[in-house]
């Protein structure tokens, strides 16, 4: 019973592919944002520059920049 399953699994239809989600691409980012957010990635201190830029980051990913306009 066990290989009449395993053959019916094997023979049947493909299972459908999930699809790729949307790349963000670099001109959707702010210009400079993304300078500031790599250098803000080695600072082991306070910083309000990269505070401020991660999250403008948070909001842009979260899209809501969109709504608080």
């Amino acid at each position: 019973m066990a290989l009449g399953l395993a053959l019916l699994a094997a023979l049947g239809p493909p299972a459908p592919r999930a699809s790729v989600p949307p790349q963000i691409s670099a001109a959707d980012a702010r210009p400079g944002l993304g300078v500031t957010l790599r250098r803000c990635r080695t600072v082991t201190v306070a910083d309000d520059a990269c505070e401020a830029a991660w999250e403008a980051k948070r909001r842009h990913f979260f899209g809501q920049e969109r709504r608080a306009r």
